[in-house]
């Protein structure tokens, strides 16, 4: 079968899926298709069958995604229809490693020789004896510079967040866990510049060990660059997020957007988190700005469509 040109011509199988094909990735329905026809065996067979039907998805849902289920370890499970794969066909039926994005966590007016991100490494327990861990995270925290060169593959995109060209416009930007990556960048460009008004939500589990960055943070405190509220959802009893301390600070973050036309930031965790901090804005605008439920879901809207509140959000 023809190979993509990045690969060795001819390649091996074992460098295949060392390299090149995700097989730590949970398989799709067309997985199981593709392994249903090339199956040989009865029971394995109907197995398949009933995985990629439509009526089977809850069923395949249980095996796959609530374990987080690898493909390799799918493959295990079905030892006879594995062994009558074609090689051939491997490339139809493991799709490739995609590449990971990460905002960039440094300015260049700050670090003009060096580009950082900030990389939570990926490791968690399912029904499944085996955790997980993510791909490139773990791979990333394996290397050693020290034992010498170690070559990262990379390309740098544009951001999609603009910042006020106004230097006296301020800030609120609201950064959860690894979700504070651009607004470390923002906030040394920011501060490169000499501006001020940045206003930094930043949440975390626990502030002993999730804290990212807390010394520059405070620093920057100290020299009245910046103002930052935290959220340490795990530090009491009662869980307490960023959205919380929006709704604390409600007066001070209605005067920036009244009065001082702040402009609003979001990134992080796409699960339930953008929905929260929308839902204790638009509470802000109802209790500060004294708008009705309508009028501050509007108001946030609008703030969107002039790009005075943009968000950056991941699965």
């Amino acid at each position: 079968t023809s190979l993509p040109p990045l690969l060795p011509q001819p390649c091996t199988i074992q460098y295949l899926v060392t390299h090149y094909l995700d097989i730590s990735c949970v398989p799709r329905r067309s997985f199981f298709e593709l392994l249903a026809y090339f199956s040989t065996n009865e029971l394995e067979r109907e197995k398949l069958q009933e995985f990629s039907s439509a009526q089977g998805q809850e069923e395949l849902y249980s095996y796959c995604n609530r374990p987080r289920r690898t493909t390799l370890e799918a493959l295990w499970d079905f030892p006879h229809t594995t062994c009558a794969i074609p090689a051939d066909y491997l490339l139809d039926l493991i799709p490739r490693i995609r590449p990971r994005a990460f905002s960039i966590a440094s300015s260049m007016l700050a670090h003009p020789e060096r580009m950082q991100i900030l990389v939570a490494v990926v490791q968690y327990k399912t029904r499944l004896s085996k955790p997980r861990r993510g791909l490139c995270s773990t791979w990333l925290a394996s290397l050693n510079p020290e034992q010498g060169d170690v070559r990262v593959p990379l390309w740098v995109k544009k951001g999609g967040m603009k910042f006020p060209a106004d230097p006296a416009t301020p800030v609120i930007m609201i950064g959860p866990g690894t979700g504070v990556a651009p607004f470390r960048a923002a906030i040394q460009e920011r501060v490169a510049q000499g501006r001020r008004g940045n206003f930094l939500f930043f949440g975390c589990r626990y502030k002993s060990k999730d804290f990212y960055c807390q010394t520059e943070w405070e620093e920057l405190v100290t020299k009245s660059f910046l103002t930052l509220f935290t959220a340490f959802s795990r530090d009491q009893e009662e869980k307490v997020y960023v959205q919380h301390r929006i709704r604390e600070n409600g007066r001070l973050v209605w005067e920036l957007l009244s009065r001082g036309n702040a402009h609003v930031y979001l990134a992080g965790n796409a699960k339930e988190m953008p929905a929260a901090v929308a839902e204790a804005l638009q509470s802000v605008l109802q209790q500060e700005g004294g708008l009705s439920p309508s009028e501050a879901e509007e108001h946030l809207a609008a703030l969107e469509r002039s790009q005075r509140f943009q968000s950056e959000t991941w699965s």
